[in-house]
C-alpha cells in the first residue's frame, strides 16, 4: 500500500508540473496586460509603467518568469495579488474554506438523495419506481447546473422570498476565521444566529450542487447494485434466511468499490460545477476568486487558484483509490502483488 501511495504521489507531482506550465502560459496569451489595467486605474506615466512592469517581473523572458514562479511556489510563496495587494496564499485559503464547505454540503445532499433512490431502483428493477428514478437521474445529469441554480433563485428567493439569492452569511455577524469554513467558525465562536444564517445561505447552492451529483451517483450505484444483485452469494444469503435488510447491506458493500472509483474520477467535473455555482450564487469561494482574477489579469491568483484546484482533484482521486482498497480487500491484494 505504501508503494502504491508513493507511485500515485509521483504521478500527482507530474500532473502538477504539467498544470503549472499550462496555466503559466495560458494566462499570458490571454488578451490584456495587467500593467496596462493597473496603470490606467492609477493614471501612471510611461516611466511609471516600465517601473511597475519591472517590479512585477514581467520584463523578464517567459522561461525566467516561470523559473522564478516555480522556485517561489516550492517555498510556499505564490506571490502577491496584483489587484487585492495581499498574499495569494491568504486569498486562496479564504476562498478554499468556502469552497470546501459548499462541496461537503453538496456531497451530503447527493448521498441523501442517491442512496435510497439507487437501492429502490435496483431492488424494484423494471417497476414504476425504477423508471421514475432512471428518468429523474437522466434529467439531473442533462440539466446544466447554472440553469438549475437560476431557477431555484427565481422560485425560492424571488417568488417566495424564502431563501437569500446569494452570499455566504448575513451582514452584521463578526465571526473570527479559525478554519476558514464559516459554518465551523460560527460554531467555534458559539454564535447560533451566525450558524443559522450560514445554513440558510448554503441551502440553495448545496441543493444545486447536490442534485447534479446525485443524478450521476444514482446511475453509477444502481448499475453496480444490479450487477451484484444477480450474483450467487446473494441467493445463498437469502437461502440461509438472512433478513432483506442484511442482504441489502451485503449488496451495498459489494457495489460500493466500483461506484467509489468511478465517482472519484468524476470529481474533477464536480469541482468544475462548484466553481460555476459559486458565481451564480455570489459564493465567495475559489471559483468566484478565479473568475475575478481572470477578469483583472491577476496572474499570481490565477496560477495559484488553478494549482490548488488541481491538487484537490488529484487528492480526491487518490482518496477514491484508497477507499476502493478499503472497501474491497481483493484490490489491496492485487496492488500488493503488483508492487
Amino acid at each position: 500500500m505504501i508503494g502504491f501511495i508513493g507511485r500515485r504521489l509521483g504521478q500527482a507531482l507530474l500532473v502538477l508540473f504539467g498544470a503549472s506550465i499550462m496555466v503559466f502560459l495560458l494566462v499570458r496569451v490571454l488578451p490584456g496586460d495587467p500593467v496596462d489595467i493597473l496603470a490606467a486605474e492609477e493614471g501612471a506615466t510611461a516611466e511609471q509603467r516600465a517601473l511597475l512592469r519591472e517590479q512585477m517581473g514581467l520584463d523578464q523572458s517567459l522561461p525566467v518568469q516561470y523559473f522564478d514562479f516555480i522556485i517561489a511556489a516550492l517555498r510556499g510563496d505564490l506571490g502577491v495579488s496584483l489587484t487585492q495587494r495581499i498574499p495569494v496564499s491568504q486569498a486562496l485559503i479564504e476562498g478554499l474554506g468556502a469552497t470546501l464547505q459548499l462541496t461537503l454540503a453538496g456531497m451530503l445532499v447527493a448521498i441523501i438523495i442517491a442512496l435510497p433512490l439507487a437501492l429502490l431502483s435496483a431492488l424494484k428493477q423494471n417497476s414504476i419506481w425504477d423508471r421514475l428514478g432512471t428518468i429523474g437521474s437522466m434529467f439531473g445529469v442533462s440539466m446544466p447546473t447554472f440553469w438549475q441554480g437560476i431557477m431555484l433563485i427565481l422560485i425560492f428567493s424571488v417568488a417566495f422570498h424564502a431563501l437569500p439569492t446569494g452570499g455566504i452569511m448575513g451582514t452584521g455577524y463578526n465571526v473570527p476565521n479559525v478554519t476558514y469554513m464559516p459554518i465551523l467558525d460560527s460554531m467555534i465562536a458559539g454564535n447560533p444566529a451566525a450558524v443559522w444564517s450560514n445554513i440558510v445561505h448554503l441551502t440553495l447552492p448545496a441543493i444545486t450542487l447536490g442534485t447534479s451529483a446525485a443524478a450521476m451517483l444514482t446511475r453509477l450505484l444502481r448499475a453496480s447494485l444490479l450487477e451484484v444483485k444477480n450474483q450467487d452469494f446473494v441467493d445463498a444469503l437469502r437461502a440461509r434466511g438472512i433478513s432483506d435488510w442484511k442482504v441489502m447491506m451485503h449488496m451495498l458493500r459489494n457495489a460500493l468499490p466500483t461506484t467509489v472509483i468511478v465517482f472519484g474520477s468524476k470529481l474533477g467535473t464536480l469541482l468544475g460545477g462548484t466553481l460555476v455555482i459559486e458565481v451564480v450564487f455570489s459564493w465567495p469561494g475559489l471559483g468566484a476568486l478565479l473568475v475575478e482574477a481572470i477578469s483583472g489579469r491577476d496572474y499570481p491568483v490565477v496560477q495559484g487558484a488553478v494549482l490548488v484546484a488541481t491538487v484537490m482533484v488529484v487528492l480526491c482521486n487518490l482518496l477514491a483509490d484508497l477507499a476502493q482498497g478499503w472497501l474491497d480487500p481483493r484490490v489491496q491484494m492485487a496492488k500488493a502483488a503488483s508492487a
